[in-house]
C-alpha cells in the first residue's frame, strides 16, 4: 500500500509539473491555444481595421493581446449596428477573479490588438456601463452562445459590474 502511495504522489506530482510547464510554456505562444491565455502575437499582417464589422456576425471566437503584459487569449464577441463588442463575465466571482485577469490590464491600458484571420488590427477596448447598446449586445450574445436565451448576464449585471462590455473602438 505504500509504494502504490507513493506512485500515486509521484504520479500527482508529475502530472502537476507537466502543467506548470505548459502553462509557463504558453506565455511565449503566439498567442492562445483554445481556452488556454498564450503570448504576444507574432505572425499576422497589420491593416486598418474596418468600418463595418457584420463579416464576424457569425464568427463565435477571436483573438486579441493585450499590451501590458503582452498576453492573447480567445473571446466571445457580438456585433451590433456594425460595431464589435467584447463582453467579460463573472466579474464579481471567485472564479472570475481567478480567471478573468484581463479586463484589469485595461485599467492601465486599454490598447489591444486582434488578430482575425492572420490580420492584426490595433484597437482599443472602450468600456460600457450603460447606455442603449447594452441590450442589444446582451441579446447578440444571447443568439450566438445561449441558444436565443439571455443568458446570465442583464442590463443591471452591466451597470453594477458583474459583466464588463467592451467596444472594440480605433485607437
Amino acid at each position: 500500500m505504500k509504494s502504490f502511495m507513493r506512485g500515486l504522489g509521484l504520479g500527482l506530482l508529475t502530472f502537476l509539473a507537466a502543467v506548470a510547464l505548459f502553462l509557463f510554456g504558453m506565455r511565449f505562444a503566439d498567442g492562445p491555444v483554445a481556452v488556454f491565455t498564450g503570448g504576444q502575437f507574432t505572425s499576422g499582417v497589420q491593416e486598418n481595421a474596418p468600418d463595418d464589422w457584420d463579416y464576424l456576425k457569425e464568427r463565435s471566437l477571436i483573438e486579441f493581446q493585450t499590451l501590458s503584459p503582452a498576453r492573447s487569449r480567445t473571446v466571445w464577441l457580438a456585433v451590433h449596428d456594425k460595431r464589435l463588442f467584447i463582453v467579460s463575465g463573472y466579474m464579481n466571482t471567485g472564479y472570475g477573479a481567478i480567471w478573468k485577469q484581463w479586463p484589469h490590464y485595461l485599467n492601465d491600458d486599454d490598447r489591444v490588438i486582434l488578430r482575425i484571420d492572420d490580420t492584426l488590427y490595433e484597437q482599443r477596448l472602450e468600456r460600457i456601463i450603460e447606455g442603449p447598446d447594452v441590450v442589444p449586445v446582451l441579446r447578440e450574445l444571447g443568439r450566438k452562445y445561449f441558444s436565443g436565451s439571455e443568458g446570465s448576464a442583464t442590463q443591471a449585471t452591466v451597470a453594477r459590474g458583474d459583466t464588463w462590455m467592451y467596444e472594440v473602438v480605433d485607437r
